[in-house]
């Protein structure tokens, strides 16, 4: 087990330093520029040098003068150390930003997670359990329309009804216009009152695929031969369903739930932005429209080393639960 681990994290290690190229290529052969916006902004000023001169010299400014191979080794090197320079946009250092907004994507992300599992899972037992009835139809369809639903149209569909029609809830932000003038308790009803809806949305699109994962697995695993002995052996159906079906069941289930913890640190981006939740998402996204480079390659970057921690956890604990699984 120690060999297979010290085998996957080097190989993380080498997919971690190609997708950073990848990135910051991609990141410098974007068509919006914010050195551009700046320098034509600043040649528009009375009695201002040109473009072209303002170019230069917020190039050389920003170290963006450099090739694109010279340049990121230049950032790779500082990003080592962890010094991910000035966010160019927020005008403020990287990490400074992204402590202010990593908080509230992960409280979105840890309650969506928790109830797209305790939601999703036991409709999908009850769904391999009544295979084929009008609850199994039922469910079946409202998962597949949320898994097919854009985030954008059902994120419209519900802001248009509840905050248009409905007047229940504001259309945009985190906190209400009296936020500075109510308690603790206050606040903290406010927040939570304001992030119902993009929780809404994100449990929505999300359980979909848990349900249908979770009903085929459970059929797959109700047609085994030992599930039919434990049958013939007396058993009455809650034992043979939750004490042996589900607990095979539960073993590649792990390795799906644990591909979605990277979604707690990562942001929705879509959702916080149609939403104008301040969370990580929402900030990369107007980093990125503003082609704000240091805040993009860093979040960028953390994506991709939440997706390889994902992937390596799902297959050490696949190997854990599940001891038919044997490393060479």
């Amino acid at each position: 087990m120690r060999k297979y681990i010290i085998k996957r994290i080097l190989i993380s290690i080498l997919i971690l330093f190609l997708v950073a190229l990848v990135v910051y290529i991609l990141m410098r052969c974007l068509p919006t520029s914010y050195i551009e916006a700046i320098a034509r902004q600043k040649s528009m000023q009375p009695n201002s040098k040109s473009f072209e001169e303002w170019m230069a010299q917020l190039s050389a400014t920003y170290g963006m003068d450099k090739g694109i191979i010279p340049g990121f080794f230049a950032w790779l090197g500082k990003a080592l150390t962890g010094q991910f320079g000035d966010s160019w946009y927020y005008t403020i250092p990287v990490l400074e930003e992204f402590s202010k907004v990593i908080g509230i994507s992960f409280i979105m992300g840890a309650i969506t997670l928790v109830l797209e599992v305790v939601i999703a899972i036991p409709l999908g037992i009850l769904c391999a359990t009544k295979q084929y009835s009008k609850t199994d139809y039922v469910v079946s369809v409202i998962s597949l329309v949320g898994y097919s639903l854009p985030t954008f149209f059902f994120a419209s569909l519900l802001k248009l009804v509840f905050s248009v029609k409905l007047e229940w809830f504001d259309l945009f932000g985190l906190v209400g216009r009296n936020y500075e003038h109510l308690s603790s308790w206050g606040q903290f009803l406010d927040k939570a009152h304001h992030l119902v809806l993009p929780i809404v949305t994100l449990v929505v699109i999300s359980f979909g695929s848990l349900v249908r994962y979770t009903r085929t697995n459970m059929l797959e695993v109700l047609n085994a031969d030992y599930i039919r002995t434990a049958r013939a052996k007396g058993l009455n159906e809650h034992k043979v369903v939750y004490k042996h079906a589900f607990r095979n069941t539960l073993i590649p289930l792990v390795t799906i739930i644990s591909g979605s913890l990277p979604g707690l640190f990562s942001g929705a981006l879509i959702t916080e932005t149609l939403y104008s939740i301040p969370g990580i998402g929402y900030a990369s996204y107007h980093a990125m429209i503003a082609g704000d480079i240091p805040f993009s390659m860093f979040y960028l970057c953390f994506l991709a080393v939440l997706t390889l921690i994902g992937n390596l956890l799902g297959d050490i604990l696949y190997a854990v639960v599940d001891p038919r699984v044997r490393l060479a």
